[in-house]
């Protein structure tokens, strides 16, 4: 409907605010003589961030920074009205406004994800599916005269996101990755010396702070160097559980306001922010400080797609033109950061178009054939897989060579002969369809080498290019996905592959990227590779339209395009290329802030040199998300093999949990050396909890479990580890000397108790500090790769 606003006695208007979640957590204001604001703050505090910022050419800054926040035109926007619908799973807020020096028109979305009503204390439902969540996007149109170019448009602007919390007081979460070294997760409380330090703003002509905490990826890789998610959190306690009061809050007031906030962790302190800002393309987050009128200090946080500043991304809007934004979404709690992590997974969940339970996948690639298959090697391997339990067997790179070296000549994607000379690929094919399994197939549609026959035959125009130059990464032109031949071509190979060889389930790995852009047909380079991403997805839908049933992977070098552009379409993700199992621990362990456990294909690759121990390893790290097997299973022994298909079936036995599963972090976010790690997954009947120790002596740990019976449910046929209860307060685990790993299993109605029939105290307070307390034995204080 409609909305207005109201007024007061004397008729004299007030903001009309709309509340989006319950609890003040984060309400909509809609003033009449300023723009629209989404704060978290309570009560009736007037926010000092728009909704929207845009800037424009011409149209820059009201007040000087190097920020993306006090644009000209955002100032400017005035509410015209706004609308509320219902839509399956959402509640839809439309709020149109508009700017009267440029005549745009603005629309912001916003979607807010209907949960499943209050949680009952006594439910054992996973946390954060009660959790509140929102997804938004802009849409700027030109109802002007003249043409207006576009420097940034905000997807997502909140004011205060933790609520009326002192920025010395807060925390920010940010990840880090690099091809083989995804997820590495850092706490940092923005009052650091490299965050938004107190600088007393009010004392110099009552001035917003100019600068920003900015967290950025540029070119294709989404995830390639920074992850495209994060947590902001209230009191720091998500770091390390204390508030330290900054030098400037010396005055009784300040110090009284810090001790409080030390003290009550259930209220203001508990308050958590996921957020995420969901394109396969350049991104940018900032943090940065405005002033209230009262002169308080007020955090920002401003989501948005690509910028001039980092991008070079302008678009031109003629009249009559529009712009649509990427997609942001945010979810928040108020009882800390994992339940914040585990309503954004209730979020992604929602976010999914075409949800199913995960299946088991087989991929011949990882330490096992390493883009060389033949039919020789590939028939006595399907027969493995398949005793182990896999239900698809992919083939990973290599199928379609035949000289040996085919990086710089990949595109055409025809089966090779030399490999596969009796019968072809359709008798390995026809192989994995008699073994009970679904086959697979690896592309890089993306590229096409420059030694390939389609570098030829292809015009100019069907590659990314700058300044009339195809662009060339790594021995591989890009194809631009705009240009009709392109989709031609890719439609008709994966056509080719699905109806002619029965192929039902595709790898999509994408390892080269372009920088900035394309300039060709475009207003600017990153405009250019904005539209390039938008028409991968385009194909992509159009594949998935055509070929429903299709299970599809996204890769990129790993986890380099992990976001939920693509994840809100494709199956699963593979988050590393890490080959070292003693490595990829803390790259599984923080997969699970930024991707949905059912969606986290975690590599396991069980090898016939391995012992029982090493073998346990590597499944733990597939079990602690989607397992996506590997190794060299058939020259294993029978002992061996009946230790792989242990942990496959206890996956398999977990497929539909895991759909429902929330990640939880028994002993925080990990390191990238820590020895010791545990990842969970709480379902509603049971949970999982693997932990890794990889130091190298004995050690004793206490881990925090959901409560239940507890047991080891995978660990090697003679096992050392001990397991015990406290009478109340943790599970402690006595580890021999590592590397080792375990997954315990925690039932829930089983009356609470563990297998020493000790009763089961329920979780603390997610934000309290979680150390492990090593004891006995611990002797690495880093792993060393090998």
């Amino acid at each position: 409907m409609q909305g207005s606003l109201p007024t007061t006695a004397n008729d004299t208007p007030v903001a009309h605010r709309v509340p989006l979640w319950p609890h003040d957590q984060l309400t909509l204001v809609l003033p009449q003589d300023a723009p629209a604001a989404l704060t978290a703050a309570p009560g009736t505090a007037e926010p000092v961030q728009p909704l929207v910022e845009i800037l424009a050419v011409g149209h820059g800054r009201a007040s000087g920074n190097t920020r993306n926040t006090a644009t000209s035109i955002g100032t400017r926007l005035r509410v015209t009205g706004h609308e509320v619908e219902r839509v399956p799973g959402w509640t839809q807020v439309r709020v149109e406004q508009s700017d009267p020096v440029t005549g745009l028109r603005v629309t912001s979305h916003l979607r807010v994800r209907e949960g499943r009503g209050p949680a009952d204390p006594g439910s054992p439902a996973p946390a954060g599916e009660h959790g509140y969540s929102l997804r938004s996007w802009t849409v700027a149109r030109n109802d002007g005269s003249v043409p207006v170019t576009l420097q940034s448009v905000s997807s997502l602007m909140i004011d205060r996101p933790v609520g009326p919390v002192p920025v010395w007081a807060t925390s920010t979460l940010e990840g880090h990755s690099e091809w083989v070294g995804e997820n590495r997760w850092a706490w940092t409380r923005l009052s650091a010396q490299d965050g938004l330090v107190g600088l007393d703003l009010p004392a110099h002509q009552h001035q917003d702070a100019r600068g920003a905490r900015a967290v950025v990826s540029t070119g294709t890789w989404s995830s390639g160097q920074r992850n495209p998610c994060g947590v902001l959190a209230a009191d720091g306690a998500a770091a390390d559980g204390r508030a330290v009061v900054p030098a400037a809050a010396a005055d009784a007031a300040a110090a009284a306001e810090a001790a409080e906030a030390a003290a009550d962790r259930s209220s203001a302190t508990g308050r958590a922010l996921a957020w995420q800002v969901e394109h396969n393309g350049a991104w940018r987050a900032e943090l940065s400080v405005r002033l209230a009128a009262d002169d308080a200090e007020a955090l920002v946080l401003g989501l948005f797609g690509p910028t001039d500043d980092d991008h070079s991304w302008t678009r031109t809007l003629a009249p009559g033109d529009s712009f649509t934004s990427v997609p942001a979404s945010v979810a928040g709690s108020g009882a800390g950061w994992q339940d914040a992590l585990g309503a954004m997974t209730w979020h992604r969940r929602a976010l999914h178009q075409r949800p199913r339970e995960p299946v088991v996948v087989f991929n011949d690639y990882m330490n096992t054939l390493m883009g060389d298959p033949t039919t020789e090697r590939l028939l006595p391997l399907i027969t493995a897989a398949a005793r182990a339990g896999a239900e698809y067997f992919c083939i990973d790179a290599g199928w379609y060579d035949d000289g040996g070296d085919w990086w710089d000549s990949v595109g055409l994607w025809e089966p090779s002969a030399t490999r596969f000379p009796d019968g072809g690929l359709r008798r390995v094919v026809d192989a994995i369809r008699d073994a009970g399994m679904v086959p697979g197939l690896w592309l890089e549609p993306e590229v096409v080498g420059v030694r390939s026959p389609l570098a030829r035959s292809l015009p100019d125009e069907a590659f990314l290019q700058r300044h009339g130059v195809r662009l060339t990464e790594h021995g591989r032109h890009l194809l631009d996905l705009r240009h009709r031949d392109v989709v031609k071509h890719l439609d008709e190979v994966v056509d080719r592959i699905v109806d002619e060889y029965g192929v039902g389930y595709l790898k999509l790995d994408y390892n080269v990227t372009p920088g900035v852009g394309t300039d060709l047909d475009a207003d600017s380079a990153g405009d250019g590779l904005f539209r390039q991403n938008q028409a991968h997805l385009d194909w992509i839908d159009g594949v998935l339209d055509r070929h429903p049933e299709l299970v599809v992977e996204n890769c990129a070098s790993g986890a380099m395009r992990a976001d939920y552009a693509l994840l809100s379409r494709l199956d699963l993700q593979s988050t590393s290329d890490q080959q070292n199992p003693l490595l990829y621990p803390p790259i599984a362990v923080g997969a699970l802030v930024g991707i949905a456990p059912e969606q986290a294909a975690n590599w396991a690759y069980p090898q016939p040199d391995m012992t029982d121990e090493q073998i346990v390893f590597t499944l733990c790290t597939g079990l602690a998300g989607r397992l996506y097997l590997s190794g060299c299973l058939d020259g294993m022994s029978g002992a061996q093999a009946s230790l792989v298909g242990r942990g496959v079936e206890l996956a398999r036995q977990w497929s539909a949990r895991l759909t429902e599963a929330v990640p939880f972090w028994p002993l925080g976010l990990p390191g990238w050396d820590s020895p010791l790690l545990a990842a969970g997954l709480r379902g509603r009947d049971e949970s999982l909890v693997v932990v890794w120790w990889r130091g190298a002596g004995a050690t004793t740990v206490e881990l925090d479990v959901p409560p239940g019976d507890v047991e080891i449910v995978y660990g090697p046929p003679t096992d050392e580890w001990r397991l015990a209860h406290d009478g109340g307060s943790a599970v402690t685990l006595t580890i021999p000397a590592g590397p080792q790993a375990r997954v315990l299993r925690v039932r829930h109605d089983g009356g609470g108790r563990t297998t020493a029939d000790s009763p089961r105290a329920g979780l603390p307070h997610p934000d309290a500090p979680r150390t492990g307390n090593l004891t006995a034995g611990h002797t690495a204080d880093r792993v060393e790769g090998s």
